[in-house]
């Protein structure tokens, strides 16, 4: 009997993931809560919002994509299987430098640099100014 309500290849897949990623069950602690939003009376009678703890990295996920309670369980494991990967692969390093470097973009110039730069721009308008078509009269 199958663990989730997928095929048996996507849950091989999720399984085989964990494997690589050295994820075990044992490591996951697994709530059920009370979803709220659409779906009327299912969701607010049962426990259909999925929450997973990873205890060695204090990763959360909540899912509730779904109305059914087993196909959230399998999308908040494999939700947590990409925050564990972005934190082993170093996704988080990534985003920090990517931040710093739109700040440094956005950091205003000095006045010399302003100055240089804007003396370049005259210079090549100059250029482009004497490559020009000549019209005639």
């Amino acid at each position: 009997m199958s663990q989730f309500p997928v095929s048996l290849e996507k849950e091989g897949e999720l399984a085989k993931r964990m494997a690589e990623l050295g994820v075990s069950e044992s490591e996951i602690e697994e709530n059920f809560v009370r979803s709220g939003g659409h779906g009327g009376q299912n969701v607010n009678k049962s426990a259909t919002c999925v929450m997973l703890l990873h205890v060695p990295t204090q990763l959360r996920v909540k899912c509730q994509t779904t109305r059914q309670q087993g196909m959230n369980r399998f999308l908040a494991r494999r939700m947590l299987l990409d925050k564990i990967e972005a934190l082993q692969k170093g996704a988080v390093a990534a985003r920090v430098d990517e931040a710093e470097r739109i700040r440094r973009q956005k950091r205003r110039r000095s006045r010399r640099s302003k100055q240089r730069m804007l003396a370049d721009k005259s210079h090549n308008a100059g250029k482009k100014e004497l490559r020009r078509r000549v019209q005639g009269d």
